[in-house]
């Protein structure tokens, strides 16, 4: 099937931008993440968290307007062809990746402030703008909101390596013009 999927069946220019917006700033929050943790203790190091810590706090906002998006405006049907050929567990798995996907956009940068509260390292946004603690100095807790952040960071990972195969599936093998639908600049 070599055909593209029909221009009403994108998705809107809004929930593009969003989807690859935060596709980088994930990509780029978890790279900068593994990074820093086997750095020594130095400014430079300290000044990479800070820069870690306001791409969580940015990736927890857009998350948030692209949650409110997807509520207001519906995404569109997957094509018939498309939807009839996919047996009922590739549709389970594309439905649940998609969920689980955007619960830990919020839960992964969640954990990550938890732990730095923890930690009694308050966030500052960009340097201008303290944010609240979200649970008190405890060095017990903090280890293990930081497993849990560093646990659901790989669990993202995880997922975006799903939903990226599962795009170059269809694009390369299933040649089915799927991807066109959240393809930028078309």
């Amino acid at each position: 099937m070599k055909s593209s999927a029909p221009s009403s069946a994108r998705y809107s220019f809004v929930a593009i931008v969003l989807h690859w917006v935060l596709a980088l700033a994930i990509l780029s929050a978890f790279v900068v993440g593994v990074y820093v943790e086997d750095l020594p203790l130095s400014p430079a190091k300290l000044k990479i968290i800070n820069w870690h810590k306001w791409a969580g706090v940015t990736i927890l906002f857009l998350s948030a307007l692209r949650l409110v998006w997807r509520l207001t405006h519906r995404p569109p049907a997957l094509p018939a062809s498309i939807e009839q050929a996919m047996p009922g567990w590739q549709r389970a798995a594309y439905h649940g990746t998609h969920h689980l996907m955007y619960a830990l956009f919020f839960i992964v940068p969640l954990m990550g402030w938890a732990y730095s509260s923890a930690k009694g390292f308050p966030i500052v946004w960009f340097g201008v703008w303290p944010l609240p603690d979200l649970v008190s100095p405890n060095p017990d807790l903090a280890k293990v909101l930081k497993e849990l952040h560093e646990l659901s960071a790989l669990g993202l990972m995880g997922l975006v390596g799903l939903h990226v195969a599962a795009a170059l599936k269809h694009q390369f093998v299933d040649r089915d013009g799927l991807l066109d639908r959240m393809r930028p600049g078309r």
